[in-house]
């Protein structure tokens, strides 16, 4: 693993990982923001919590184990969507610029709205990254071109031999016993 990766990893994680314990630890400081958020999506989403502080406390498990998993680099990549997916519904409660009154509350928010865009970013190059080596369906895709291509010899094998080994056994079965 490159350097880069090894140090790049944890530093992308760590936002998650306290961010995420705060959610775990102390949920009812974050409802109410989300609650704007949270109540349209638990209506349409039937497993997920009723209670706004158990589904932030959800949302905050979720970010503290794919945090670990991908500062550590155990499954990276769907450590990284997980994230991902943890952190729109988080920018969307916790930073909406386009409703607040004051300018610097705004600009503030703005700010964060868009931090929180470009760490949505870096998750999606991170769950993208294969590590300098072929995906799953790179693997496949050229295994399968490997075996057609082995097919295709033993299919020529058999015809430039199935000629000869017949009229070998038809001069055979001629042959005194």
């Amino acid at each position: 693993m490159s350097l880069m990766r090894v140090l790049g990893r944890p530093m992308l994680a760590s936002m998650f990982l306290t961010g995420g314990l705060n959610s775990v630890r102390d949920p009812k400081e974050v409802a109410p923001a989300a609650e704007p958020v949270v109540q349209p999506v638990t209506e349409r989403v039937s497993a997920l919590p009723d209670r706004t502080e158990q589904v932030v406390r959800l949302n905050g498990a979720v970010q503290v184990v794919a945090g670990l998993m991908l500062a550590t680099g155990r499954m990276p990549r769907p450590a990284a969507l997980a994230i991902a997916a943890t952190l729109v519904p988080t920018t969307l409660a916790g930073h909406r610029f386009w409703e607040a009154e004051d300018p610097s509350e705004r600009a503030e928010q703005r700010i964060h709205f868009f931090k929180n865009m470009s760490m949505l970013g870096g998750l999606l190059i991170a769950a993208d990254d294969t590590g300098a080596r072929p995906s799953v369906l790179w693997r496949g895709t050229h295994a399968a071109r490997g075996v057609r291509r082995d097919a295709g010899l033993v299919r020529r094998s058999v015809r430039a031999t199935a000629g000869s080994a017949a009229a070998a056994g038809r001069v055979r079965a001629k042959l005194p016993g």
